[in-house]
């Protein structure tokens, strides 16, 4: 075969790209296996004394993955490596409002809890933040890395950096500014406003300080340091675990001395992550590398929407619930602050398990987005199988315990009575059964973020949360009071399961067929 006979099949292989992709996938994706294609025509056509051309350049490809680990260590091995910290990272995130809330149960009591279930809005926003830029940067930074271009890989980080800090002293500003009225929004009765209010002004002041903290850890893992990832979130828990009781019940400071407890041990965590800004092992950050650009920028954001949008749902749903519980609850014979407080103490000890879920998810991305990038989609299948059967067997132990020991995890919170452990029984028993099913939709949301797909993990992130559950929420009431909320849970579940075992199917055969295409590409090139 000659040089014009292979640009001809080359340039055929190039429209069936774009016809067979077009209709079903996000431009990025199209824009990348276009582009390579394009190289390649160009690659034959222009350098007609080089018929190696295509061999030329896969074999800069191979020694790009050979360079990093990510792309030839076996996929066991390097999830275990990448999750294990990041979910270490992610309890230890938990692990902030979860000790919160153990110590202000016990030295406050259920007011104190449904305060911090109140102000937790706020938090999730915060994260919401976080993930936006720090997946999205991370994902970008992985795919480039795969492709072997460091000079955008440098451009991504230093861009999302000051992302970070632009963005989390803005939002800082605004929750102070707001701060009533968002509470009042999130669900706050007489009662509990001025617990929230206290708790909610000194936390906002530490979120400067987790953006950035969350936004690096990001970064970090997927620069290959998973473990310096783990060590920035440690430090912070650690710190605030040993203030926590100091400040409650040593100096009595209540509620607000949780709240200086946790942005202490923020500031802390802040200031480790911001270290390693000098640390990268696969780039080099410079002065000229760090500012903001708007198209930078929206390219960041479309790969960290996904992740964020979910954090946002989850703040919706966190409204509605609220709201939706004390509605309810004051025509039960629970009241008003005993659904309030009980929603909290069930969906922070969901977060714990999710920690673990959201871990793996993590732990996965800069393996899938560097493999997807450097066109090893068979490594990239291995590790979201991998992923998924991990998080299935994690989700069935929490399954366990949530059905049979609910009464003991809830005690830990603080005490109460009778009405107060039977409803928060039930309602853990209720909204958590189909807790087994809610992994794959969260890794699988992540799964599409990290190979430059933004608009299916989008709409994974929406499904459960916004379409499902939200509706449910309020629609289920109707017919069926206060049980009506507890079953939205479960219905929610298993609706976006069916959903994401959908999407993930035809990508999964999509990705066959790009690696059907690159094999006849190479083909043709012998």
């Amino acid at each position: 075969m000659d040089i014009q006979q292979k640009s001809e099949l080359y340039s055929q292989s190039l429209k069936n790209v774009t016809a067979k992709y077009w209709y079903k996938s996000d431009i990025c994706v199209i824009i990348h296996e276009r582009n390579f294609i394009k190289k390649e025509v160009n690659d034959l056509t222009n350098t007609p004394k080089n018929p190696n051309a295509l061999r030329n350049q896969d074999a800069d490809v191979k020694q790009n993955t050979a360079d990093n680990p990510l792309g030839y260590k076996s996929i066991p091995s390097l999830l275990r490596s990448f999750a294990i910290p990041s979910i270490i990272a992610m309890l230890v995130s938990s692990l902030y409002n979860i000790v919160d809330q153990i110590f202000i149960g016990q030295g406050v009591g259920y007011l104190g809890n449904a305060a911090t279930n109140v102000s937790y809005p706020l938090t999730t926003i915060c994260l919401a933040i976080a993930l936006l830029i720090g997946i999205g940067s991370a994902s970008r930074f992985s795919l480039h890395l795969g492709a072997g271009e460091k000079d955008i890989a440098q451009r991504v980080v230093g861009n999302g950096i000051c992302m970070m800090v632009v963005f989390g002293v803005i939002y800082a500003l605004l929750v102070e500014i707001f701060m009533r009225p968002l509470l009042t929004a999130f669900g706050a009765t007489p009662d509990v406003i001025p617990y929230a209010e206290t708790y909610s002004r000194i936390v906002a002041l530490g979120m400067p300080f987790l953006i950035v903290t969350n936004g690096m850890s990001n970064l970090a893992r997927a620069d290959g340091s998973p473990k310096y990832s783990m060590v920035c979130m440690l430090i912070g828990a650690i710190i605030n675990t040993i203030l926590d009781p100091v400040f409650i019940f040593i100096f009595h400071l209540g509620v607000a001395g949780a709240a200086w407890a946790t942005i202490i041990g923020q500031f802390c965590s802040f200031i480790f992550a911001v270290l390693y800004i000098r640390k990268f092992k696969n780039i080099r950050l410079t002065r000229k590398d760090l500012g903001l650009s708007v198209s930078e920028c929206i390219q960041t954001a479309s790969l960290g929407m996904s992740n964020s949008l979910n954090q946002v749902a989850i703040t919706f749903v966190q409204i509605v619930l609220n709201n939706s519980l004390t509605y309810y609850g004051a025509m039960s014979i629970y009241g008003k602050e005993i659904p309030l407080a009980a929603c909290g103490i069930v969906m922070k000890t969901n977060a714990i398990l999710l920690a673990f879920i959201i871990g793996i998810s993590q732990g996965s991305q800069p393996i899938i987005g560097f493999n997807y990038g450097a066109r090893q989609y068979d490594r990239v299948r291995k590790t979201y199988k991998l992923a998924i059967t991990a998080n299935l067997c994690i989700s069935a132990a929490g399954f366990i315990l949530f059905q049979f020991f609910p009464y003991q995890i809830i005690s830990l919170f603080g005490t109460g009575d009778a009405a107060y452990f039977e409803f928060s029984v039930r309602f853990m028993r209720i909204f958590l059964f189909m807790v087994i099913f809610n992994g794959v939709q969260l890794i699988s949301s992540n799964f599409f973020a990290a190979i430059g797909k933004p608009v299916k993990g989008l709409l994974l992130s929406m499904t459960r949360q916004v379409i499902f559950l939200i509706p449910l929420v309020l629609i289920l009431p109707l017919f069926f009071g206060l049980d009506g909320i507890l079953f939205a849970g479960p219905a929610a579940d298993g609706i976006a399961f069916i959903v994401t075992i959908c999407l993930i199917a035809g990508e999964i055969k999509k990705m066959k067929q790009m690696e059907t295409e690159q094999h006849l590409l190479k083909q043709a090139a012998k």
